[in-house]
């Protein structure tokens, strides 16, 4: 099959994940799964239009709106939505096609989505966010529905603007349903959704760290370097602190904050939400304890490090910089941003594995690492379906028991499908794609999508 040369990012997704099935044992044993690797590789359906708003002054203004309902074997299309000004169809291929694989992983029933629009919030009012959120929903709510296609939040789209889609979608459709996940706790959003895949992705390493040193150690005293410092960064670091280890990075687009005494504190990952909330760069809590390199992630500048995690966006962690990583000693990387590593950085954590078996680094890809955001999400909608309120204890408990499932998933599919080397820690990766992809091509197979 070809991939339009014009969609880099989806290409580069496809590619990871075909370059892995073919590696591995998954067509030998089942070589029917080529035909449903072809068909999985198209969206069902892509919903392009036009969203017309005005601004505080009275001008007309026109952006591009979208919608990859990618697959939905297992369940309604579920994925975010994204308004920057990078948004292309090429971006949200790549997002719903890891989605799709993603969402099998958390055992949920949910097919992959996503969707948004090249509309930038920066710089606008907030009423003109809020007319163009009505403006965007009143096109795309002929699309979706709770059993259709339930949308969520991503970059630009916090709970606010969660809050003004789903009031357009409420007048549009006169229907009061759980059509959108990331809601207000008031009205219909379930508690622990703004920390489930921060948490969720230490979780997940928690795991990691534990088979790795056969249970002698955790996130006590580890060094952890992170990227980014939205939503997934900030639960992330928060959880981190709490399990004893120590923040010594986060970074936003114009550069890195590096700690240079003791670490980020609870109260400093307050300070960069409210900056965050603002709009204002991190350079604003530079101080003595802190430093910030423009233009810089923080990869190269961390000494020492125990602990990887990219939560920025796609792409931010290069081969070179995989390879500063392994020589700064770090020996977990996973990804809370979706494909967060190139392609050249995932090959060196691989080639490290292999070379190094139990002295090496281990790699574990966004579409299990984060799987957690979604899987509260689905928890969400299962809440709205039976009209429940879920204690935050209950959320967090069912959360970590998805993180866990998702892990020994990708564990021991790695072990039948990649089998290991003496002493070599399995494939995540292999693990992660093959699992997700099998449970997606049985679903289309058993309702006829492919023959």
């Amino acid at each position: 099959m070809s991939v339009v040369s014009s969609e880099p990012e989806f290409e580069q997704a496809r590619k990871e994940l075909v370059s892995t099935l073919e590696n591995s044992s998954l067509f030998e044993k089942n070589p029917e799964f080529k035909k449903a690797l072809e068909v999985a590789s198209i969206p069902e359906r892509i919903i392009q239009f036009r969203v017309m708003w005005e601004n505080d002054k009275g001008e007309c203004q026109v952006n591009k709106g979208y919608r990859v309902q990618f697959n939905s074997a297992l369940g309604p299309y579920k994925g975010g939505l994204r308004f920057h000004p990078t948004v292309n169809l090429s971006i949200l291929k790549f997002l719903g096609f890891e989605q799709m694989f993603k969402n099998a992983l958390t055992g949920l029933n949910m097919g992959g989505g996503k969707g948004g629009a090249d509309f930038d919030p920066k710089g606008k009012t907030d009423n003109e966010i809020r007319k163009f959120c009505v403006a965007f929903m009143r096109e795309l709510s002929k699309h979706i529905g709770a059993d259709t296609d339930v949308p969520a939040g991503d970059i630009g789209v916090s709970g606010r603007e969660i809050g003004w889609l789903f009031g357009t979608y409420r007048a549009e459709r006169n229907r009061w349903e759980g059509v959108l996940t990331g809601k207000g706790a008031s009205w219909g959003g379930s508690l622990i959704r703004p920390e489930a895949t921060g948490y969720g992705l230490v979780y997940y390493v928690d795991l990691m760290i534990q088979y790795a040193s056969g249970g002698k150690e955790s996130f006590k005293d580890k060094r952890v370097s992170i990227s980014g410092s939205g939503n997934v960064a900030q639960y992330a670091a928060l959880k981190v602190i709490e399990l004893g280890g120590t923040v010594i990075s986060l970074s936003d687009s114009k550069g890195a904050l590096i700690a240079t005494d003791k670490g980020f504190t609870p109260e400093d990952i307050e300070k960069i939400a409210a900056l965050k909330v603002a709009r204002k760069a991190l350079t604003a809590l530079e101080a003595h304890s802190f430093k910030y390199v423009e233009g810089a992630r923080p990869w190269k500048e961390v000494e020492k490090v125990d602990i990887a995690l990219p939560c920025a966006t796609q792409n931010e962690v290069s081969g070179d910089e995989a390879q500063a990583l392994i020589d700064c000693g770090a020996k977990f990387i996973a990804e809370g941003s979706n494909m967060g590593c190139t392609q050249e950085a995932i090959d060196c954590f691989e080639a490290d594995r292999k070379a190094k078996k139990a002295e090496a680094i281990w790699y574990a890809p966004g579409k299990a690492a984060n799987a957690g955001g979604v899987a509260v999400s689905g928890l969400e909608m299962a809440q709205n379906s039976q009209r429940l309120k879920w204690t935050s204890e209950e959320v967090d408990a069912k959360l970590k028991g998805i993180m866990k499932a998702c892990f020994e998933n990708c564990l021991e599919t790695a072990k039948e499908y990649v089998t290991p080397a003496e002493g070599e820690f399995p494939s995540l990766v292999a693990g992660a794609n093959i699992a997700g992809f099998s449970k997606v091509a049985a679903a289309m197979k058993d309702q006829g999508d492919w023959w």
